[in-house]
Parts: structure tokens; sequence; C-alpha cells
């Protein structure tokens, strides 16, 4: 059965820590190319697929007696706020963009292109990312994978449409300068709850 309040409290941290994330910017460059919904469909199936291997990841390490988990986790959430906090202050969205541009000239707008266009870019965008090995994380302190999995996909599918649906403006909107480092704090504060054992 799914937990709620742990099914939020997930959405919400994996949603502040993909707000100034690479999936957003190819999300919203993929919409200036194929229609809103085609380029959300494609995203939406790689996300799954991502929560799913994170899941499956997390499972396996949730193997481990739990005080090693909680250590480990904790550990790997400080990285995680480290790298966060470092890259706060890169610029990194022109490249990007100029780079998922060229994965997608020339391709057909068909329904079943650019579904697959999206499904394709996302999927490469987000593999390994934070937000995955954070999933992976969480699964594994909490070890409830219908929770994980549903908080964190919800998370990914609502940054997907954002960016979607306002396009450039979700810059301004949500500054990623800000959203990283505030990410960075909640990755940070998680870790050090989890190292030492209040979580």
């Amino acid at each position: 059965m799914m937990n709620l309040g742990l099914a939020a409290s997930i959405f919400g941290f994996i949603f502040v820590a993909e707000l100034p994330d690479k999936t957003a910017i190819a999300s919203l460059v993929l919409a200036t190319r194929f229609k809103p919904l085609v380029v959300f469909a494609g995203a939406a199936l790689a996300f799954i697929i991502q929560s799913l291997v994170a899941i499956l990841v997390g499972g396996l390490f949730s193997l481990l007696p739990e005080a090693v988990v909680h250590r480990v986790a904790g550990a790997l959430f400080l990285v995680f706020a480290f790298f966060m906090w470092r890259d706060a202050g890169k610029n990194e969205d022109a490249e990007e963009e100029e780079t998922i541009e060229k994965e997608i000239a020339g391709k057909k707008q068909t329904f079943w292109a650019g579904m697959w266009t999206a499904f394709i870019v996302v999927f490469l965008a987000e593999w390994g990312d934070l937000t995955q090995l954070a999933t992976a994380t969480l699964e594994a302190k909490y070890r409830d994978p219908v929770t994980v999995f549903i908080g964190a996909t919800l998370a990914l599918w609502a940054v997907s449409a954002i960016a979607i649906v306002i396009g450039s403006r979700v810059r301004t909107i949500f500054n990623p300068e800000i959203t990283k480092k505030i990410a960075a704090v909640i990755f940070a504060l998680l870790g050090v709850a989890l190292v030492i054992g209040i979580l």
C-alpha cells in the first residue's frame, strides 16, 4: 500500500532537484519542434523506465544491513549536495540546447517520430543523473518501491510538463542557480540526518 506522506515528500524532493536539470531543458527544446503532447508522451515513458531502473538498483542496495544503508545513503546525499551546489553557478543551458537541437534537426514531425525522439533524448539526458541516483538511494532507505516510484515519477513528469507548457519562461519563474542551491541544501540536510541516524 502506498504511503501518501512519503510519496508527497519524495515528489517535492525530486521536483526541486530536477527543475534546474538538463532534462527540463531537453523537454523545452523538444517542444519547439514537436507537439507538446508528443514530447510529454516520449518523456513520460523515458521517466517510467528510468525510475524503474533506479528502484531496482535501490532494491539491491537495500539488501545490505539497514545501518549500513542509512550511512551510505547519507554520504551519497552529501556528495549529491556538493555537486548540485558546485554546478549552481554554471550556465550550461545554451550548450545543452545546442546539443539537443543538433540531435533533433531534420527529424520528421509525425507522432511516432516525435515521441521516439523525445524518449531517446530524455532517456539519455536522465541516465545516471543525480535525481536517478537519488531515487535509487531513497528506495534503499525506505524500502517502499511503489511509493518511491510514484513520488519520483510524478515529480519528473511535473517538471517536464512545466517546461513544455511554459517554455523559456521556466528559467525566469524558477531561477536555475537558486533552485540548484535549494536542492543542494535539501540533499545536505537529508544526508546529515541519515548519517547521524535521525531519519
